[in-house]
């Protein structure tokens, strides 16, 4: 079986609705849905976003399942300028180099990359913030789970492939600080928070719209190149 990480559904939600003969479990390991896309059984795991609810859930979900090999999956955050919103990006610095090398080859066609990815413990969302992460770690790209998935696999032997879309960039950002959108403790949004923030600032409202286009794309671009991807696994 081949598992695919997301934090969220948002990111996964194209590919969940590709599944054929589709069960759902919960676990300690975190939500999964099991399918089959083509000839592939594949396990989507749903790791929750950040270090500490990543850790539990990708430790107890490698503990119960027998793995060929794992896409760590999702979106993340450009680190340079020259990275756009949807964006493909193989993380190398992650990544299994036999997989690295069949995804450059099976993706050829496709707006993909090879980068550095830095896994952060916070979500990052200013210019000053990202340009210093990109000078201070060489990398191209953050996100928040990836360094934690990839210590996982490689204490347990499974073969990663580290696939992300960018989702804001240095030129399409959030639309509005981390912390309205996002609650890592509660790992869901705060409707009544949101609210009142875009009450008190309303051009918010039409970057909010922006920023689920960026989403709607990027999503689509990643679910594309996975399916691409587990195609040709085996052939």
């Amino acid at each position: 079986m081949i598992a695919i990480t997301f934090a969220l559904s948002a990111e996964s939600s194209g590919l969940v609705g590709l599944l054929r003969e589709k069960k759902r479990a919960s676990s300690s390991g975190g939500k999964i849905v099991y399918g089959k896309i083509e000839n592939q059984s594949i396990a989507i795991l749903h790791t929750g976003v950040g270090r500490k609810s990543c850790q539990l859930k990708i430790d107890n979900f490698l503990r119960t399942e027998e793995l060929r090999r794992l896409i760590s999956s999702g979106f993340a955050g450009a680190a340079r300028e020259d990275f756009q919103v949807g964006d493909l990006i193989v993380a190398e610095n992650f990544s299994d180099r036999e997989l690295v090398s069949e995804a450059q080859q099976i993706l050829a066609n496709g707006n993909v990359r090879t980068a550095k990815l830095f896994t952060s413990a916070t979500i990052v969302d200013s210019i000053d913030a990202r340009n210093e992460i990109a000078r201070t770690n060489a990398a191209d790209a953050v996100d928040m789970e990836t360094e934690v998935i990839a210590q996982a696999c490689s204490v347990r032997g499974v073969p990663m492939l580290s696939l992300r879309a960018i989702s804001d960039s240095l030129r399409e950002p959030f639309p509005a600080p981390p912390s309205i959108l996002f609650d890592i403790e509660r790992q869901r949004t705060n409707a009544a928070k949101l609210s009142l923030y875009l009450i008190n600032h309303p051009r918010a409202l039409f970057d909010l719209f922006r920023f689920a286009r960026q989403i709607t794309r990027a999503r689509r671009i990643l679910t594309g190149a996975i399916v691409d991807l587990l195609r040709q696994v085996d052939r």
